[in-house]
C-alpha cells in the first residue's frame, strides 16, 4: 500500500494547506500472487531441466569446438578420424575417400547403391551390388589404369584396352556374333580349339589367315566336306612328307605288281585316287572318275 499527500501552495502565503489523504493499491496480492510466484517456479523449473538434457546431450555426442567425437568439421569437408558412419537416409556428397592409411569400406546389409544424377535431379548413372547381383547403368562404362584405358563399354560396341585378354574357363569363351582380333593364342602347353557345334566357322583377314603350332600338330575335322579354295593363288603342301592315307583304289592298273606301287591319279573333276603303278601311267584304265 502507497500513500502520497498532495501539497497546495500559493503565491501569498508559505503555509501548506492540508489537502485530504488519498491511499491508493498497487501490485498483485491475493490467488493472482501465489499463480505468478508459481508460474515463474515451474519456469525456471523447465529452463533448469532444458540446461541439464542439452549438458547431457553434448557429453553423449561428444560436441566440441572442432565437431562431434571423431567427426571433425574442417575447411575441406566432414572427416571421420576413426569408427564407422552409419546412415539411415540417403547422403549427399561431392567426394568420399577414405584415410590414407586404411581402405573405404561400404557396407548395407541389403544393398548398395550409389547414383549420379544433373542439375534437374535425373538419374544419369546408377551402380547397384545387391546379394545376389551387381548392376550399373550409364552411358559409357569405363575402366581405367592412369592413362590407359583398360575396358570401356556402350551401346554400339566393347572395347579391352589390355595387351592380353585371358580366358580361363573350363567351357573357354562363347561368342554369338563376330570377333575381330589380331591374335589368337593358347596358354603355354594348352591346346587352342575354334569350334562351332551347329554352325559354320569361319576365319577372314584382307591380308591373310597364320595358323602356327610351334611344337605340336594342327587338326582340322569336319564331318563333311573339307574345302581348301583360293581364288587367285596357289594351295601349296610344303612338307617332307605328304600323306593320303585313305584314297579309294582304282580297279585297273597292272595286275601282279609285287613291289605294290601305285600312282596317284586325278580326275576332270578334281577327285584323287590310287591306280597300280605300270611302265606307263594307268589311270585311264581306271573307272573311278
Amino acid at each position: 500500500m502507497v500513500r502520497e499527500q498532495y501539497v497546495n501552495t500559493t503565491q501569498d502565503s508559505s503555509v501548506p494547506a492540508p489537502v485530504p489523504d488519498s491511499i491508493y493499491k498497487i501490485g498483485i496480492y491475493g490467488w493472482r500472487k501465489r499463480c505468478l510466484y508459481l508460474f515463474v517456479l515451474l519456469l525456471i523449473i523447465i529452463l533448469t531441466v532444458n540446461f541439464a538434457l542439452t549438458i547431457w546431450i553434448l557429453r553423449v555426442m561428444w560436441f566440441n569446438t572442432e565437431g562431434m567425437g571423431h567427426l571433425k568439421v574442417t575447411s575441406d569437408g566432414v572427416r571421420l578420424e576413426d569408427g564407422e558412419s552409419e546412415f539411415l537416409f540417403p547422403l549427399y556428397a561431392q567426394e568420399i575417400h577414405s584415410r590414407e592409411d586404411s581402405s573405404l569400406l561400404v557396407n548395407s546389409s541389403e544393398n548398395v547403391t550409389l547414383n549420379a544424377r544433373n542439375e534437374n535431379n535425373d538419374v544419369t548413372g546408377s551402380l547397384s551390388v545387391g546379394p545376389d547381383v551387381a548392376q550399373g547403368n550409364a552411358q559409357n562404362f569405363v575402366i581405367s589404369s592412369n592413362t590407359k584405358t583398360l575396358f570401356s563399354a556402350d551401346d554400339k560396341e566393347v572395347v579391352v584396352g589390355t595387351d592380353k585378354l585371358r580366358v580361363t574357363g573350363l567351357e573357354g569363351a562363347l561368342f554369338e556374333h563376330s570377333v575381330e582380333t589380331p591374335l589368337l593364342k593358347a596358354e603355354p602347353f594348352k591346346d587352342l580349339r575354334l569350334e562351332s557345334p551347329t554352325r559354320s566357322l569361319s576365319m577372314d583377314a584382307p591380308k591373310g589367315v597364320f595358323v602356327k603350332a610351334l611344337a605340336g600338330n594342327i587338326e582340322a575335322a569336319s564331318n563333311m566336306d573339307f574345302l581348301l579354295h583360293s581364288s587367285e593363288g596357289l594351295v601349296i603342301l610344303d612338307a617332307e612328307t605328304v600323306r593320303l592315307p585313305n584314297l579309294p583304289l582304282g580297279q585297273g592298273g597292272v595286275s601282279g605288281n609285287a613291289q605294290g606301287l601305285y600312282e596317284v591319279c586325278v580326275c576332270p573333276s578334281g577327285k584323287l585316287f590310287l591306280s597300280k603303278a605300270g611302265v606307263t601311267s594307268t589311270c585311264s584304265e581306271s573307272q573311278e572318275c
